[in-house]
């Protein structure tokens, strides 16, 4: 049976990273294969972010981040998800992230971790099995 919307996903840019051809990739990847995707565009503040999810009442938030701002800006993204009553929304990511960093960002609450050389398919499927509607 089909869910009754389909699974909203915010694509971000956090920090100042200039870079956001990724980003547009996934939005659109998403995109085609079904999902409701909102696409916020570059140098966007936790605040906007999390603002924004909470606007269009989104299921999950995908983070591309390419800075190296990641240990600073996925948490202060989660935070504020919690001060808002949205911890439920699902947080994944990629972009330029050390392997190493990547066990810390889970303890977190970041639910995956996408790095150079994951394909769109491999990411529609992720979401598609971890990101459910809302209640």
């Amino acid at each position: 049976m089909a869910d009754a919307r389909k699974t909203r996903i915010l694509v971000a840019k956090p920090g100042l990273d200039g870079h956001d051809r990724g980003a547009k990739i996934i939005a659109r990847a998403l995109r085609d294969e079904g999902f409701e995707v909102i696409y916020t565009g570059l140098h966007q503040t936790p605040e906007m972010i999390v603002a924004a999810a909470v606007q269009e009442d989104v299921d999950g938030i995908g983070l591309s981040i390419m800075s190296g701002a990641h240990m600073t800006l996925f948490p202060a993204v989660l935070d504020l998800l919690q001060q808002q009553g949205a911890q439920d929304v699902v947080v994944f990511g990629g972009g330029i992230i050390p392997d190493s960093d990547i066990p810390e960002l889970k303890k977190l609450g970041v639910k995956e971790i996408f790095t150079p050389g994951a394909t769109t398919r491999m990411i529609a499927q992720w979401v598609r099995d971890n990101v459910r509607p809302r209640a």
